[in-house]
């Protein structure tokens, strides 16, 4: 049980320079959550994925290291959001124009392994949250938000103040949830500013919305 949570709650991290195969893959019961996607080039070739090309046609060509594609979140939830495994081969055509003809690119990706069975719940601000496994269960958090999301939250409509829409989001709201209430079959916590702090203005409504798993 320890070995899949700890798998499950994981942050991956996987890379591919153009060329290459990029492969994504989650434990058994979980499916791929894509977080973060970037395709390009930010640092010198030297350090990461250095040049194909001969290294007289790379003196010629300066290396574009402010290179980067728009596209790349999008084709990696396209490609591999809610599989259990996905591969393909990292090159340009994939994300439409290439940025930076002659430099050599990359793809890095941040992933999750998100448990196909999870149960979600939301408190508005100052109720109280409670979760609870059946017997001979317990919990495992998947995610904690607290604050305001740009969606907002069906369950708890803001009051429209006239405010810009804008997201708030508490920093330490996992660490917390976790260490309240994983492992255990039963816990509470107010989804207050007591508990969590204060990440927007004063006077927004936030709520606490945690995924997880028994």
């Amino acid at each position: 049980f320890a070995g899949y949570i700890s798998q499950v709650l994981k942050n991956y991290t996987d890379h591919a320079c153009d060329g290459e195969y990029v492969s994504l893959r989650c434990p058994h019961r979980t499916t791929i959550s894509i977080q973060s996607s970037f395709y390009g080039r930010i640092v010198p070739s030297h350090q990461l994925c250095p040049s194909r090309y001969p290294h007289s046609y790379a003196t010629l060509i300066k290396e574009d290291v402010a290179c980067s594609v728009g596209t790349s979140l999008q084709k990696m939830l396209d490609e591999c959001q809610d599989r259990r495994s996905c591969q393909f081969l990292v090159n340009s055509r994939l994300f439409g124009t290439d940025p930076c003809p002659g430099t050599g690119k990359y793809l890095l990706v941040w992933y999750k392994c998100r448990p196909n069975e999870y149960k979600s719940k939301v408190a508005c601000e100052d109720d109280k949250l409670r979760l609870s496994c059946k017997k001979s269960m317990v919990i495992a958090i998947y995610s904690a938000i607290f604050g305001r999301t740009q969606g907002g939250s069906l369950e708890c409509p803001y009051q429209n103040l006239g405010l810009p829409m804008f997201e708030c989001q508490s920093a330490t709201a996992l660490q917390l949830m976790t260490k309240r209430c994983h492992g255990k079959r039963s816990c509470s916590i107010y989804a207050s500013t007591y508990e969590f702090g204060d990440p927007c203005y004063p006077g927004i409504q936030k709520h606490l919305n945690v995924i997880y798993t028994c």
